[in-house]
């Protein structure tokens, strides 16, 4: 009674557990919560759930051996509980756990990432254990989560036009996209990047650094070259020998309904490392708004701490490639750098930031959002209609194939069989009608796909450099200028972040922390001693 009690329990438990990982859903924006943010709680829900599952299951084995019934494991009844099938789950789901354990995850990441596309043969062989009827309290989520899932992968099989690519001295490069001026997003947004010729099975995500108001046809994201993927996509392109393409496929973006930046009078954001790039996108659409809007924008403290000189190119991408055309003198910006391995700047070591001109192709695709700009509409009928569809099909089904066979006895067509078909009616029905959604939506982009093909290779009016490397920077000098003239280099020192937040005057202060995570626990500290009622605390991170 024991383990039969576990596994309603933990039936309870999978009904929640797709949700979180709805990249695209409404409901994570519904209740405030962005895709990376929600991972935390698929965690959550996953450990509880193969707990008890696991405990379900040793109760059962337990039982049968005490009561010599032992050869119950290999029973699959035609029309009750499948052990069996029930068996076979639980390993897939076992074997996901344990790759998903914190270490094994981060060390071995492709073991854990292709191990966990068991949840294929885990949700399958639940629905043959417990039947259609009784797994349908996951249905919710499980519904919207292929939805997505289907959607995502009809995005992934897209060659995107590649329109530029920044390679900077601190082996990290920045991706230019063409991007349809109707997506819009929101700062800290991410994007998945895929490049097929280093890997057609990887999938990274990364910040995007542009704001779809100061770059209304362009969209970028930074790659620090840090791991064995980074790496080599830093070497394919900083490269000798010339490369005039690279294909990439996307998935996204993705990111928050709403930001509340506007709302603090002032904005310090605390960065380490590579941790500065989700500010670049928040300083741009400040940037943005302090141009076009009325109102008052927050000040910018922008406090960034680097391990060596080089690094500083970093902020070289606060501007897009070309520059741009807006006024930056109503922002107020003031950027405090930290070099704190070296004791003076690098002057034998100047390497200039390069940027490579990729050639478009006629079958390239722009950016754009999977379901158009009101993609909320379109997934609501690709719900709706898929689901209208799935209850007619099974309708036909039921009178026309299995009463026939069973005559409502329930005791004669095997269940394993009907909850097999379910599964493939579900499926049927939402490959329809979003494969429907997104080819009308495809054509819609035909005339941005011709002008894609007709943008020819833009050239610079002189090869970009660092700001600290080359004072007297041609391209787009006087907003570079400006940003120089804001900007303080403190070389062999790390911030005194006690020191500088508590000198604050301002009445409304938000803090944003995006770093190392000792970084990131020290300011939430001082944020939450009490010393200072002013700060408002809020760290960022991206790290699964």
């Amino acid at each position: 009674m024991s383990g039969l009690t576990l596994g309603l329990v933990g039936n309870i438990c999978l009904a929640f557990l797709f949700f979180p990982v709805t990249r695209g859903s409404s409901v994570l924006q519904l209740i405030g919560l962005t895709s990376e943010a929600s991972i935390k709680y698929h965690i959550w829900l996953g450990h509880i759930a193969m707990t008890i599952f696991t405990a379900h299951g040793l109760c059962y084995i337990i039982f049968w051996a005490k009561t010599d019934q032992i050869s119950q494991m290999l029973g699959w009844d035609k029309v009750a509980v499948s052990n069996v099938a029930g068996e076979i789950g639980l390993l897939a789901g076992l074997a996901m756990w344990i790759t998903s354990i914190p270490r094994i995850r981060r060390k071995i990441f492709e073991l854990f990432f292709y191990t966990h596309h068991l949840y294929i043969l885990f949700v399958v062989f639940f629905v043959l254990h417990v039947g259609f009827s009784y797994s349908c309290i996951m249905l919710p989520g499980f519904y919207l989560f292929l939805i997505d899932r289907y959607l995502r992968f009809l995005q992934s099989q897209q060659r995107i036009r590649l329109v530029s690519a920044r390679i900077l001295p601190c082996d990290t490069v920045e991706l230019n996209f063409f991007k349809s001026q109707g997506l819009s997003y929101n700062p800290t947004s991410i994007l998945f990047v895929n490049v097929p010729v280093i890997s057609k099975l990887q999938w990274h995500p990364f910040t995007i650094t542009s704001s779809s108001n100061v770059d209304p046809d362009k969209l970028s994201v930074v790659i620090k070259s840090e791991g064995s993927w980074s790496r080599k996509l830093f070497q394919k392109l900083s490269s000798p020998l010339p490369l005039d393409r690279l294909e990439v496929s996307i998935e996204g973006p993705y990111g928050p309904a709403s930001t509340h930046f506007t709302g603090h009078d002032m904005l310090v954001m605390i960065s380490g490392g590579s941790g500065i790039t989700p500010f670049i996108s928040i300083i741009r659409e400040l940037l943005s708004l302090a141009n076009n809007s009325t109102g008052k924008t927050p000040r910018i403290l922008l406090i960034s701490a680097f391990k060596k000189s080089q690094d500083l190119a970093m902020l070289d991408l606060i501007l897009p490639v070309l520059g741009t055309t807006l006024d930056i003198s109503p922002l107020e910006v003031q950027i405090e750098a930290y070099v704190t391995r070296e004791k003076k700047s690098a002057e034998n070591n100047r390497q200039l930031v390069q940027t490579l001109w990729f050639k478009p192709k006629a079958e390239d695709s722009p950016v754009s959002a999977i379901l158009g700009p009101k993609s909320w509409l379109w997934l609501a009928a690709i719900i709706s209609s898929s689901f209208i569809i799935f209850l007619v099909l099974i309708g036909f089904l039921t009178r026309y194939y299995i009463y026939p066979i069973d005559h409502n006895s329930n005791t004669i067509y095997a269940t394993s069989w009907r909850g097999g078909l379910n599964m493939l009616l579900i499926c049927v029905s939402i490959v329809i009608t979003a494969t429907a959604a997104f080819l009308w939506n495809k054509k819609q982009h035909t005339k941005e796909m011709t002008r894609i093909q007709n943008t020819e290779k833009p050239t610079p009016i002189a090869s970009p450099a660092s700001w600290f490397y080359n004072a007297e920077r041609e391209l787009e000098s006087l907003p570079h200028q400006s940003f120089i003239q804001a900007t303080r280099v403190h070389y062999g020192e790390r911030p005194n972040l006690k020191k500088i937040l508590m000198e604050i005057e301002a009445t409304n202060v938000g803090v944003l922390v995006s770093g190392p995570k000792k970084m990131r626990q020290e300011v939430g500290e001082i944020c939450a001693s009490g010393f200072a009622n002013n700060l408002h605390f809020e760290s960022i991170a991206f790290s699964w």
